[in-house]
């Protein structure tokens, strides 16, 4: 049974199909998921057309992927939809580990004040869905086609042609470029011929969606080994609605079809719930972990997102959010390109820069998976006594893996990066995404990522130049004085940023530090625009000149 009643999305035949015409569009985004979506709300807001392609005429099927972090909810709340969903949703920051019937150790994934968003939250993938639907169709830049699956697609130096089937049959339709974000099972990757490369783990997992006022906090709690479950892990996470997700580990030698069967489910929560809890069966599913990816994100003039790039373990919240960061990198630099500001080049930062951040996301996934599941008895034997010794020692907490919850990758290498030169103190190296902050502006409170916005910024502290802005080759950055522009009325501004009167901030569209200083160099702060924008040396000599 299901509380939820699932929408469907109205089949409109386009125009070009009707007319028999082939049309060329900008970008054509292959998948109504989580990942397709936001990348069609990122690409127009930064001012161009998309059609999205999505087979269906509906939102996903189950709760599916339900904990999002922090830093895609700074994406969306970029593109104007964090705030339902976090109002929608269970927020939450604190995480407990038992081993057998005892609390081993409690955790904190955002243990310091002063931050908009929460650390996660939890919320069916089907409502975020739905709201990021609604937001697609309220923007004219934005087409949502329904029932339009792909087929073929060729490609040629310039553009690629897609081969879409609805229910008027068959037609050809054209795209400059295409972002593919149709899942771990991509058709389109089998289509342009990439290669996944990593591995499947031997275990296997019961989701159970489950209806039921229960007394649990709101927290993520996870079982190694527990009374109700013995031998096996358990995780339990509250969702919107009074739904319960629950995940009991099944071991590889499960019948999938059995134990999806409501006669095996009902007595493993019958088992941990107790026998008095009334309870409802919303939506169950079993699943293999996966660590892998594929061999480059870009194929010619197709770019991979999501799980149709990567797939990791569910356990660290690392899927989805992982996705939505891909596009949050792809669509300013897609953007730019189109625009004629930058060269296709800079796409191919896109693999960089998120093929650094899959493989950092699959090491944790993989680790996490191996401490969940361990695959003899010498790595049980430690697995079980470093859950034993973190309940009395401090040292051994950080060794307990039940998955490392997502955060951003920075991306250290990226040769986008204008490196450190100056002795600029605190963490916000090149690479990293920009710390959140309250602020004030004209004397009203506000949060340092919207003065941000979604271009090229640079923010200093002081009152070091009359400029508003700093103008190189076809773009320019909007300039951000801390005292002139925005106070810092709690200190937490330079705090975070280990500013001191005249250190400066380089920022990239997607809110990325792309270099920082001690000093205000408008020299130095144009070449690394330029270099942040993928032009080569050459180029930024020109430019700047």
């Amino acid at each position: 049974m299901t509380s939820y009643i699932y929408p469907k999305f109205g089949y409109r035949r386009s125009q070009e199909q009707a007319d028999c015409i082939v049309k060329r569009h900008p970008i054509v985004v292959i998948g109504a998921g989580p990942v397709g979506l936001t990348a069609a709300l990122d690409c127009a807001a930064r001012g161009q057309p998309v059609v999205v392609l999505d087979d269906n005429d509906t939102v996903s099927i189950g709760s599916r992927a339900v904990c999002y972090a922090k830093r895609p909810l700074e994406i969306w709340d970029r593109l104007g939809c964090a705030a339902p969903m976090v109002e929608r949703g269970v927020s939450w920051n604190v995480g407990k580990v038992f081993f057998r019937d005892q609390l081993s150790y409690r955790f904190d994934l955002l243990p310091e004040a002063d931050h908009q968003w929460p650390a996660m939250i939890n919320l069916q993938q089907y409502h975020l869905e739905e709201m990021l639907v609604a937001k697609c169709g309220a923007n004219p830049l934005i087409e949502l086609r329904w029932k339009h699956r792909l087929i073929s697609l060729k490609q040629a130096a310039d553009h690629a042609t897609l081969a879409v089937e609805t229910p008027d049959g068959i037609f050809t339709m054209e795209a400059q470029w295409v972002i593919a974000c149709d899942g771990a099972n991509s058709d389109l990757r089998k289509m342009v011929g990439a290669e996944f490369t990593g591995q499947f783990f031997q275990d296997r997992f019961l989701i159970a969606d489950v209806a039921m006022k229960a007394d649990f906090p709101t927290e993520r709690w996870f079982w190694f080994d527990p009374p109700f479950h013995p031998g096996q892990s358990v995780l339990l996470h509250r969702q919107a609605d009074n739904i319960w997700r629950i995940d009991f580990q099944l071991g590889w030698d499960a019948n999938p079809e059995e134990e999806k069967r409501p006669e095996r489910v009902i007595p493993r929560l019958r088992a941990m719930l107790g026998e008095d809890t009334e309870f409802a069966l919303e939506w169950v599913s079993i699943y293999q972990f996966a660590c892998r990816r594929i061999d480059n994100f870009r194929q010619g003039r197709v770019l991979f997102a999501g799980d149709a790039a990567h797939q990791v373990s569910p356990f660290g919240a690392r899927g989805a959010n992982t996705g939505v960061q891909d596009t949050d990198n792809l669509a300013w630099k897609l953007a730019m390109v189109l625009r004629g500001e930058a060269s296709e080049a800079l796409l191919d930062s896109y693999h960089e820069e998120r093929a650094y951040a899959a493989d950092d996301n699959i090491l944790n996934s993989t680790r996490a998976t191996d401490f969940i599941t361990p695959k003899t008895k010498p790595s049980r034997y430690f697995r079980d006594a470093v859950l034993e010794l973190a309940r009395h020692h401090g040292f051994a907490r950080p060794l307990v893996n039940s998955g490392r919850l997502s955060t951003p990758t920075p991306y250290v290498t990226s040769a986008l990066n204008t490196p450190d030169h100056d002795a600029v103190p605190g963490g916000m190296r090149p690479g990293t995404n920009a710390a959140d902050a309250p602020i004030a502006v004209d004397g009203k409170p506000a949060w340092f990522l919207h003065c941000l916005g979604d271009g090229f910024t640079v923010v200093a502290f002081g009152k070091v130049s009359d400029k508003t802005e700093i103008a190189v080759g076809p773009f320019a950055a909007k300039l951000i004085l801390v005292g002139r522009d925005i106070e810092d009325p709690k200190g937490l501004l330079a705090q975070r940023y280990g500013a001191s009167p005249g250190t400066t901030y380089l920022f990239r569209p997607d809110q990325y530090v792309a270099a920082r200083w001690t000093g205000f160099d408008e020299a130095k702060i144009t070449q690394a625009m330029l270099r942040a924008a993928g032009h080569d040396t050459a180029d930024r000599t020109e430019l700047a000149a």
